[in-house]
């Protein structure tokens, strides 16, 4: 019954040890040459201040927008295939159920670009 699924679970077992041995090995094979700068914090390529910034210093909302953006797609992306793949199985109620999705979808990509999301001065 669950022999189907038996090379899914192998898989994820081969990813699973894969993993844990590298996270368990990389300590002990990758090199140990430690620098003022490898152990520096980074900043996006700022200098690092000695001292931290009180309230943690504003972030552009620019940030937001782009994570916002990022999310967007990429859910849309994720809904739109399997309608593609199944276009014909769906027949008018998928095809009315995606016309309300992009228009969702549109209207927060309209948002974002009202609040300057895709200015980039």
């Amino acid at each position: 019954m669950l022999d189907p699924y038996l090379p899914l679970v192998l898989m994820f077992a081969l990813a699973g040890a894969f993993a844990l041995f590298s996270v368990t090995a990389a300590p002990y094979i990758g090199p140990r040459r430690y620098n003022r700068a490898k152990l520096d914090s980074y900043e996006c390529g700022i200098e690092p201040s000695p001292q931290p910034i009180v309230g943690g210093g504003r972030v552009p909302v620019a940030f937001y927008l782009t994570a916002m953006l990022f999310i967007l797609f990429d859910i849309e992306t994720i809904f739109l295939y399997p309608f593609a793949v199944n276009a014909d199985a769906l027949g008018l109620f998928g095809l009315v159920e995606i016309v309300l999705f992009i228009a969702t979808v549109g209207f927060a990509y309209t948002y974002v670009w009202r609040r300057g999301g895709l200015d980039w001065n």
